[in-house]
């Protein structure tokens, strides 16, 4: 089967221009099977993995749209400030054609400033649900022209909590009668639940399987002593020029960030708690190469695109396959070789077994987990399961002790036992 030009799809010719100087010569499966469906106005509904080039699927139907009256008639949502913010950087190059105006709407940045372009006119809004959701109670955001909605990462905007802003922000929009293009990595009851209330006979795109250009990724589990994970972290950089390292906390990001910091690895941590300005500027270091270490909570695992990570450290497991998958994902994009480690504390036996299991890769392991303590080990640290009711050694020696402690006076009492007691 031949691949379709972006021609053939409908892209205007200026757009396409933009796009070779930008390399993009040829259709990704996910802007193949949909970027047609956009321009033509159909609602479409997409199951797409991290890196499958969905963004430009849904960038090229919102660069083709007419200037509204100053008016929004384009509304993005998107889980992260991140993503917002690299979606507009996709999407401002494709609008020069016909001036489109686009804005950013997240937190962690001026609303006054917001307030301010909106009133000057915007044509498109890129932007989280909070800060969106803000502006349009306050009056300062009109989506009643909207005609086109994008949701991107509809399954991630689930997990964080934000469906019931999200359904606020598209109620106050035409795109009932309009379109909506939903994209997400699992179709599942919420991402059912918006198809049936706001689309009307999506075209539906499943790309999971499809092929797609990837480099050899391999996947190393190093299993060592807990007191060893930074000294085992620190080797595998050494052997990389760009590396991501997720944690599990964000104070764990920022006091790892410093540790390899100290170790000569020049680090920059990325986490909610930092600034929008703190987070934007560790990106641009990072992407630029002025850092070659990026420490991160869950918040990058589907937030950020950044070519050529060599490797992704997972410093803490993480909980679930799927938070494994795209933590992964931000390296071997876009054909590239990658790498992905995971430091495995010895302690952690059936928690890394559970994860492993429910992989669908088989990851190398490197090393051993502590073998289980016998009745005569130490059980420090151990739940104290299946000890009996009566009897034992701690209870016989506390009955030898009482005949002893009554024999003392009322002073000797006052001061021996029930002070070490407490």
């Amino acid at each position: 089967m031949t691949t379709p030009t972006f021609a053939d799809l409908g892209v205007d010719a200026s757009i396409a221009r933009t796009l070779r100087r930008s390399g993009i010569n040829t259709p990704r499966p996910i802007q193949a099977d949909t970027v047609a469906a956009g321009l033509a106005g159909r609602d479409v509904c997409g199951r797409a993995p991290t890196g499958s080039g969905k963004t430009l699927a849904f960038a090229l139907p919102l660069s083709q749209m007419q200037r509204g009256d100053g008016h929004p008639v384009g509304l993005v949502l998107a889980p992260t400030r991140e993503l917002a913010l690299q979606i507009t950087e996709v999407l401002r190059p494709l609008t020069h054609h016909n001036d489109l105006r686009v804005r950013t709407l997240i937190g962690g940045t001026s609303i006054t400033k917001d307030t301010s372009a909106l009133g000057r006119g915007i044509d498109i809004v890129v932007g989280c649900p909070g800060r969106s959701l803000d502006l349009l109670q306050r009056g300062d955001l009109d989506l009643s022209h909207v005609s086109l909605a994008v949701l991107d990462e509809a399954d991630r905007m689930a997990d964080m909590g934000f469906i019931p802003d999200v359904t606020r922000l598209l109620d106050a929009t035409a795109c009932r009668a309009g379109q909506l293009l939903l994209f997400s990595a699992t179709l599942d009851d919420t991402t059912g639940a918006l198809e049936r209330r706001y689309q009307r006979d999506p075209v539906r795109v499943d790309v999971d399987h499809t092929p797609v250009a990837k480099g050899t990724v391999t996947h190393t589990w190093h299993v060592v002593d807990r007191q060893l994970r930074r000294s085992t972290t620190e080797k595998v950089l050494d052997r990389h020029n760009s590396a991501i390292v997720f944690t599990r906390t964000k104070r764990g990001a920022d006091r790892l960030a410093r540790q390899l910091g100290k170790a000569g690895h020049s680090a920059a941590a990325i986490h909610g708690d930092r600034s929008q300005n703190q987070r934007q500027r560790a990106l641009a270091r990072f992407a630029t190469g002025e850092v070659k270490v990026l420490v991160a909570t869950d918040i990058a695992a589907r937030g950020i695109h950044v070519d050529d990570v060599n490797v992704v450290i997972h410093y803490d497991l993480p909980a679930t396959a799927e938070d494994y998958t795209h933590r992964s994902g931000r390296t071997g994009r876009a054909g590239a070789d990658g790498t992905v480690v995971a430091v495995v504390p010895s302690d952690m036996e059936d928690d890394a077994g559970s994860l492993r299991r429910s992989l669908s890769i088989s990851p190398t392991v490197d090393g051993s987990f502590s073998p289980p303590a016998t009745e005569s080990g130490s059980d420090q640290g151990r739940p104290k399961q299946g000890r009996p009711k009566q009897g034992g050694p701690k209870q016989s020696r506390s009955k030898q002790s009482r005949p002893k402690h009554r024999h003392r006076s009322k002073g000797a009492r006052s001061k021996g036992p029930r002070k070490h007691q407490r």
